[in-house]
């Protein structure tokens, strides 16, 4: 359709969020609730954006909503445009005020507990206007809502190997043995990784990145078999289930001073160098429009870190 200058008329935003917003629920009611427009403003806009196409998106019947086989199509055109448009919002707002507004960070749960203390303090003490918004949740989450949009920075293990992400290193720590008092290996320095393959190790559910890197370490040392009978939602009730003389665990240096001090019946054993280790670095989108920040924040927390068990990166490598 054309107006009287000869141009073809321009959906509005507004038009597009109610389309997508009945495509995403297919019902009127909870599509406009969920983008706070009012029923008949919300079917109007859908229906001024059909006229604008001069395309039908819907088919109505009286009890439910379809999308039409060309509104199947142009629903993805549309949440395309949307999240565009959301880019360019994001990015005015990085240049005109850096660190201010939300940062949505989502922390992997074996790093959460050990690292936000100095996330925390850093942001409070150095960035007071940033609104840091915390998402604790597993790696392959993590990265859904990285690539969607949900989430805008990830504190987590590497290497992901995942395109579009780009990862800056924040430091390498050592694994430890963690085994109940009255273990062989308990409280021993210099321990072979070869000592590993005889073990009955306890590790976490799977979707844990520590349990795949368990096992890795594992395989490393020669073990063919996965040591798995009993396994844990988290490292509290790992070591708690060690203490109980059910076996040994992994845990990384950063976990080990908050986890162990809840039971008198541990010991640590440390490996021989190289000691088994992992890398935790943050992670965002390539071309993120904040990405000076990031690397900002990382350059930050590096040095908050270099209080802890760890051996602090200098940058990307």
């Amino acid at each position: 359709m054309t107006v009287g200058n000869g141009k073809r008329r321009q959906p509005t935003l507004s038009q597009l969020r109610a389309f997508v917003a009945v495509a995403e629920h297919l019902h009127f009611r909870d599509a406009a609730a969920a983008i706070g427009m009012s029923q008949p403003a919300l079917s109007g806009a859908v229906s001024a954006l059909e006229e604008t196409l001069g395309v039908t998106l819907l088919e109505r019947t009286t009890r439910k909503v379809l999308l039409s086989s060309a509104g199947e199509r142009l629903a993805v055109r549309a949440k395309a445009v949307l999240d565009e448009v959301g880019a360019l919002l994001e990015e005015a707002e990085a240049v005109r005020a850096p660190f201010t507004g939300a940062l949505r960070l989502g922390v992997i749960p074996t790093v959460a507990p050990y690292l936000l203390p100095a996330v925390l303090r850093l942001v409070h003490e150095r960035y007071p206007q940033l609104d840091l918004q915390v998402h604790e949740e597993q790696t392959a989450s993590l990265l859904d809502g990285l690539h969607s949009g949900r989430l805008d920075l990830l504190l987590l293990a590497v290497p992901l190997g995942v395109p579009g992400v780009v990862e800056l290193p924040l430091f390498d720590e050592d694994f430890v043995l963690v085994t109940p008092l009255d273990h062989w290996l308990g409280g021993r320095e210099g321990i072979p990784r070869e000592a590993l393959r005889e073990l009955h190790l306890l590790l976490l559910d799977e979707g844990h990145c520590l349990r795949d890197q368990a096992l890795d370490i594992c395989r490393e040392a020669g073990r063919e078999d996965a040591p798995v009978t009993t396994t844990a939602a988290g490292l509290s009730t790992l070591v708690q289930l060690v203490a109980g003389g059910l076996g040994c665990t992994l845990l990384p240096r950063t976990a080990l001073k908050l986890e162990t001090s809840r039971s008198s019946q541990l010991l640590t054993g440390c490996f021989a160098d190289p000691a088994p280790s992992r890398r935790v670095a943050f992670a965002m989108r390539a071309g993120a429009a904040r990405a000076a920040e990031y690397e900002e924040l990382a350059t930050a927390l590096r040095e908050a870190l270099r209080a802890l068990p760890v051996r602090v990166l200098d940058g990307p490598e």
